[in-house]
């Protein structure tokens, strides 16, 4: 799809890499012990052994899932909107000594994949960047094999566009309605970019909101089955102080934002 939607995502996500945000920095540290923790298969209930495996990491470029799931063994294809995003998953692949095919294209139209039958698909925070996840989903399911897991993980549809700036000395206030499709927007927190590049302005996210039966329900109806759901937070470390009301870190306590799911299909 060549839309507005599209668009906007793509010089977005362009200006990220050219500002070293945080999911744009190719992770060249890893080996097979470092790969598996960080995928973290075990806890998310997921297959460890990926030897020959498949695996398709959808709109997840920038060199960090990609080389994890390639040191591990698995054939990996990684589908992103940008083509810088897609360079760092090559350099990663190549600084690792793997193989890694790159796929430059739109979550809602996987066509350059079709006849693939993926034995996982996993899917980073994205799918609130397109207004109708129920697309996302009926493509995915094109190009997953049966018995295939689908590991997503998505802002949680009950905090959508909420964010610690929203405090308003007693509690986090939602101003917005509990709707498909609502757009939210927000400033990317301070952890996004590294503080020591150059000040690079980069356009806000526009984000769809998609509540969470759109999400439960249209996976059901293309014959998913859920098998793992977890809040995900950002735990203060242990014996860290409190954290202070109107930062991050309490925010995150009072309203997880992101859900993880794994489904079968």
């Amino acid at each position: 799809m060549n839309d507005d939607v599209y668009r906007y995502n793509e010089a977005r996500w362009e200006a990220l890499v050219a500002r070293d945000a945080l999911f744009t920095r190719p992770m060249l540290d890893l080996d097979a012990a470092k790969a598996r923790e960080y995928l973290g298969l075990t806890r998310l209930g997921l297959p460890g052994d990926l030897a020959g495996r498949t695996v398709l990491c959808l709109a997840g470029g920038g060199g960090q899932q990609s080389a994890a799931f390639a040191l591990l063994g698995a054939e990996v294809t990684v589908l992103d909107i940008a083509a810088g995003q897609l360079s760092r998953d090559r350099a990663a692949a190549a600084h690792h000594g793997v193989d890694v095919r790159t796929v430059q294209g739109d979550m809602r139209d996987l066509s350059a994949l079709y006849g693939s039958s993926f034995d996982l698909v996993w899917h980073p925070y994205s799918l609130t960047f397109v207004p109708d996840s129920r697309v996302v989903f009926g493509e995915v399911a094109k190009v997953i094999g049966s018995g295939g897991h689908y590991y997503l993980m998505c802002a949680n549809p009950c905090f959508s566009g909420l964010t610690h700036h929203a405090w308003n000395g007693e509690g986090y206030l939602l101003r917005q309605p509990y709707t498909d499709e609502a757009v939210t927007s927000y400033p990317d927190q301070d952890w996004v970019y590294d503080q020591t590049a150059h000040d690079q302005p980069v356009d806000r996210p526009v984000e769809y909101r998609q509540t969470l039966s759109r999400i439960v329900n249209g996976l059901i109806g293309e014959g998913f089955t859920l098998t793992f759901l977890s809040e995900v937070r950002n735990d203060a470390d242990a014996g860290a102080p409190a954290p202070q009301p109107g930062s991050w870190e309490h925010f995150t306590s009072v309203a997880p934002p992101w859900l993880e799911f794994v489904w079968r299909h």
